[in-house]
């Protein structure tokens, strides 16, 4: 019996060379000259610091540029609260791994609404699905790819 498991994973080290490659755009880019700006990964987070909140929104989408050419879904990204001290703004951003509760349960509910004839259960930090058609695994696929639940899925263990 057909089966696959949605999940919900990101590769830290290709955060890790992302970050990278948007500090050292950072230290060439005209817009920031002369101003006091930093991304920096700090394991499991990044942290980027700016004198205003436009260029922490800058920031924010230099690294969604870079994280999106290393094949890392943008939506992965959380965006902690900006917090301003003196003449600089910070922001903590989180990536999420593994599927909350909430989340699943959204994604079951979606596949249950879709009429298609596969179970869908939850398995701690994933979603298992089995079928008795391949075709049908697809369909869920493509079903919870266009699905808007701010998060980025994967699918593994596809199975035969």
């Amino acid at each position: 019996m057909p089966s696959m498991d949605i999940v919900s994973e990101i590769n830290i080290e290709e955060v890790r060379n992302a970050v990278d490659n948007a500090s050292r755009e950072l230290s060439t880019r005209f817009d920031f000259r002369g101003v006091e700006a930093s991304i920096e990964f700090v394991k499991p987070t990044v942290k980027i610091k700016a004198e205003g909140d436009f260029q922490l929104k800058q920031l924010r989408d230099l690294l969604r540029v870079q994280l999106s050419k290393r094949n890392v879904d943008a939506k992965a990204m959380s965006v902690g609260a900006e917090e301003h001290t003196g003449k600089t703004y910070q922001q903590i951003l989180t990536f999420k791994e593994g599927i909350e509760q909430p989340v699943a349960k959204k994604v079951i509910k979606l596949i249950k609404d879709s009429k298609l004839k596969v179970q869908a259960s939850i398995q701690g930090e994933q979603v298992r699905v089995t079928g008795k058609k391949r075709d049908d695994l697809q369909a869920v696929m493509r079903l919870v790819r266009e699905a808007e639940l701010e998060q980025s899925f994967q699918f593994n263990n596809f199975r035969d």
